[in-house]
């Protein structure tokens, strides 16, 4: 530490007068001092007062410059040493020589901003802020030869694309076109991964999806994933893992998914579709997310639909009743429920047996399964009254679906048993689908589900509860007066924040109700003539008209 103390004092003297050799033989030894012992030399550094100097040392021209960048680097490998090299006025001249020509002042510019930014999103917005993406990007494309800048730059841009500030910049440069054009170029492993650990963050921007898209990486990617399905090297697993799930993030863009489904004749989508058969379960996997992701329109879910991919799903599906793998039945499922939307779709996926393959996984206990089956069968019942019928005289289903209306730890499969309950009663408008649900003590829960956060939910158990009321309120009274569904439309009727729609239909409930001994007991006990006649001044006509109704059947009745 002697000869330390000794190069930092000459250093100071030597910065001062100017004389490049002392300099540098001063740099040499705070080189090796570095090298022997990282942490003391720098607590000697710092102690020492010497980091002010370094921003003078930094100029371009000089021959020091690359020592004084990797001496930076070394010192901020130490977390207790960046808050000193950003004092010290260090960024600003780094920032500057990024636009070097020179390969070892650049490589040792990017370590250096590297050490110092690590782990600091404030610093790493900072550098966004003062436009090193651009650079480092023009960097990449000039120097690409070199694997040492180049690993530079991947590591600078995985840090920097974790910022969400970042992804604007980059999707205003060729950034795509860059790291495809590499990616080309790479035989190994190790440099593919740490290219995939680039791509993986930029592709969450819509913009940088087309981009990546355009620039030919989904041909890459398919290729990865030729050459690594049939690999049992844990390298091989791993791209194939890595491949897959990047190609299925592209398919998330609206625009990118487009351009590769090609009307159902793109070459991409025709190689996807050959995953969904493979005995490999990542593939499997990767195959069914993107059928899920390419039917979020319409039109893409007719095409698909007409040309056979539920077959290919149901085939799928029955391959994992038994061996239950999870992340695939949920994939699956989630194709399904997506491809049921378009109403043409619905009595084609139903007379191809989808319910029935769907209700083999109602003993499933995990609840992402269960949730994509409830939406799977709720969304194909939707308008189709002889699969609402027979689905909602299924005992066994009914008794399931009021079992999960108490998941209270799992509120997306609470909330869709629920939906489809009300589904079942509102799109068979069936007397034995009313008493299947009754039986199975479903009304509470279409109650409790009309007091809920969502309108939409509120609405759609109203209507169900009058469907109840008006196909058998003698079998139901009992459920409607332990359940308190009087009291429940009352709030309703006297909250202001409730929608015209929720009014009306708790209006056309309290109607339905009056035919019951004890209910109409109840709506005279709460004066509800009260409320209702206010409501003949509402806004909505719809609802004056029906507060005018309701009243009439309530006078009449007192």
């Amino acid at each position: 530490m002697d000869n330390l103390t000794d190069a930092l004092q000459k250093l100071k003297l030597a910065s001062g007068d100017g004389t490049a050799h002392g300099v540098d033989i001063c740099l040499d030894c705070l080189l090796k001092a570095l090298a022997s012992s990282n942490t003391e030399a720098s607590m000697k550094i710092q102690e020492m007062g010497i980091l002010p100097l370094f921003p003078n040392l930094l100029s371009p021209q000089s021959s020091c410059t690359p020592k004084v960048a990797n001496i930076i680097a070394e010192l901020a490998k130490n977390e207790f040493m960046r808050s000193s090299c950003v004092d010290a006025g260090l960024i600003p001249p780094l920032v500057q020589l990024l636009n070097s020509t020179d390969q070892e002042v650049l490589l040792q510019t990017g370590r250096a901003l590297g050490n110092i930014c690590y782990d600091s999103h404030s610093l790493q917005a900072q550098l966004i802020n003062m436009g090193v993406i651009p650079t480092l990007v023009k960097l990449l494309g000039i120097h690409s030869h070199n694997a040492s800048l180049t690993e530079m730059c991947l590591i600078a841009f995985g840090n920097l694309a974790e910022l969400e500030s970042s992804k604007e910049q980059f999707a205003a440069t060729n950034i795509a076109e860059e790291l495809v054009r590499l990616f080309q170029k790479q035989a190994e492993h190790d440099k593919k991964e740490m290219i995939f650990e680039v791509l993986a963050p930029l592709a969450e921007n819509d913009a940088i999806k087309l981009q990546l898209v355009e620039a030919g990486l989904v041909e890459c990617l398919l290729d990865v994933v030729a050459q690594t399905v049939d690999g049992e090297r844990e390298e091989d697993v791993a791209q194939l893992k890595t491949a897959s799930d990047l190609m299925v993030l592209l398919l998330l863009g609206d625009e990118s998914m487009q351009k590769l489904f090609e009307g159902g004749k793109g070459s991409v989508f025709q190689r996807v579709l050959s995953w969904i058969p493979s005995n490999n379960h990542q593939l499997q996997l990767a195959g069914a997310l993107a059928i899920a992701n390419f039917a979020r329109n319409d039109g893409n879910c007719i095409h698909m639909v007409d040309t056979g991919i539920v077959q290919k799903l149901l085939d799928l599906l029955d391959r994992h009743v038994e061996e239950g793998n999870v992340t695939v039945q949920h994939a699956a499922l989630s194709a399904l429920r997506n491809l049921a939307i378009p109403v043409v779709n619905k009595s084609k996926m139903l007379s191809a047996g989808v319910a029935d393959v769907v209700l083999k996984f109602l003993q499933s206990e995990m609840p992402p399964v269960q949730f994509k089956l409830l939406g799977t069968l709720r969304m194909l019942i939707d308008t189709q009254a002889e699969a609402a019928d027979q689905l909602g005289t299924n005992g066994k289903l009914v008794e399931r679906l009021v079992e999960w209306c108490e998941a209270k730890d799992h509120a997306g499969v609470m909330g869709e048993s629920n939906r489809l309950l009300s589904a079942l009663i509102r799109h068979s408008k069936s007397k034995e689908v009313v008493r299947t649900v009754i039986q199975g003590g479903g009304v509470k829960h279409l109650v409790t589900m009309a007091t809920s956060e969502h309108m939409i939910m509120q609405n759609e158990a109203l209507v169900a509860l009058g469907l109840i009321a008006a196909l058998d309120l003698v079998a139901a009274e009992k459920d409607f007066v332990g359940a308190n569904l009087v009291s429940v439309l009352h709030k309703l009727l006297s909250d202001e924040r409730s929608a015209p729609e929720i009014k009306y239909n708790s209006m056309i409930l309290i109607c339905a109700l009056m035919g019951s001994e004890p209910l109409h007991k109840e709506v005279q006990s709460l004066a509800f003539i009260d409320v209702v006649s206010k409501l003949r001044a509402h806004e909505n006509k719809t609802v004056s008209h029906q507060a005018s109704l309701t009243e009439q059947r309530l006078t009449a009745q007192s």
